[in-house]
């Protein structure tokens, strides 16, 4: 089986690499990235790799040709930054999809996997769990979400004008992994914020909004769902997440916080604001606003469907970020995983 994955280099892209180590069934593997890795270094070591930006107009072409001959095409490509320039995101995050689908669609490719997230929901239940049928309007207020409900409709089209293709999505919560420690801190904590001290730190007192239930999934379990999907070509949608959910008392335990104490959220959504558009941190409101508003899913379909059940817990891979925090780590052959300065 031949299999092209757009967005090779990241935080999923390198865990589902090492995950293929460990498939009989995919033979080749193409991977494209705008920035290349060291390809001498595992997991990147005898991938065949091609540079593309798939943010640059008239790349379907291009990518037609890497795509042709490709049992399956699985899209990663995703920019979370820089957010305050919203058009550069959405050239990479929506153009960027609706060009890997018509390069997918001219090579015939049978199988396109697209990972979404659970930020493409709408406002659901934060104490009962909604299947792949919960509406994907997205939450209005996140740049995030509502980019991932575009790339949704986008699939919808998609899937109605070729019929014949095999279409996944794949929604996952928080991905974390510890070699990623260093682009999700500057992802979401940028330049300015020290932040090694997270990790060698326990909070005495956690102070959270109590709407903030989340969840999160570990780079590798989410890559074997991934693999699972590929090998058995199996479509629709899947719920992918780890166990617990990580409601305020969960966080406490994962900072070793001895209290947990509830703040308001509209106090916590100001002050990000505030140091959000100041630029002393990089995480607009919006993302509290996903981790307030987005339904808790139930993974039944991925476990029933795909054979699949995470390895890790929720709480430990988070755990495993912020060490890797306190170390500085990443994985030096990616760009955009290298570790912090």
């Amino acid at each position: 089986m031949r299999l092209v994955i757009i967005g090779a280099t990241g935080n999923i892209g390198t865990a589902v690499l090492r995950r293929l180590r460990e498939s009989e069934a995919v033979t080749e593997v193409v991977g494209v990235a705008r920035r290349q890795p060291d390809a001498r270094a595992e997991p990147y070591r005898g991938v065949d790799w091609r540079a593309v930006d798939v943010s640059q107009s008239g790349v379907a072409p291009e990518l037609a040709s890497i795509l042709d001959g490709a049992d399956a095409v699985v899209h990663l490509a995703w920019l979370l930054q820089p957010n305050h320039r919203e058009r550069e995101l959405w050239a990479t995050n929506v153009d960027g999809l609706r060009r890997a689908l018509a390069g997918a669609a001219a090579a015939n490719v049978p199988h396109v996997v697209v990972v979404s997230s659970v930020g493409a929901y709408s406002r659901g239940p934060k104490h009962t769990r909604v299947d792949e049928n919960w509406p994907t309007g997205g939450i209005h207020t996140s740049h995030y979400s509502r980019h991932k409900a575009v790339d949704e409709r986008l699939l919808d089209e998609f899937e109605a004008e070729h019929p014949d293709v095999v279409v996944t999505r794949v929604r996952p919560g928080l991905v974390f992994q510890r070699g990623a420690a260093s682009e999700i801190a500057g992802l979401f904590a940028g330049s300015l914020l020290p932040v090694r001290w997270l990790g060698r730190v326990r909070i005495p007192i956690l102070t959270v909004p109590s709407q903030v239930i989340s969840q999160a999934v570990h780079a590798d379990d989410l890559a074997d769902a991934i693999v699972r999907i590929v090998e058995q070509r199996a479509g629709g949608a899947f719920n992918v997440a780890g166990e617990p959910v990580l409601d305020p008392a969960a966080l406490g335990q994962v900072v070793g916080a001895r209290w947990v104490v509830p703040v308001r959220l509209a106090v916590v959504r100001a002050l990000m604001w505030i140091t959000w558009k100041l630029r002393l941190q990089a995480s607009d409101p919006g993302w509290l606003d996903i981790a307030a508003n987005v339904p808790v899913m139930s993974t039944e379909r991925a476990r029933s469907v795909l054979g699949w059940s995470p390895r890790h817990r929720s709480t430990d891979a988070m755990r495993e970020v912020l060490d890797g925090l306190a170390d500085g780590a990443g994985v030096e052959a990616s760009p955009p995983l290298a570790p912090r300065a």
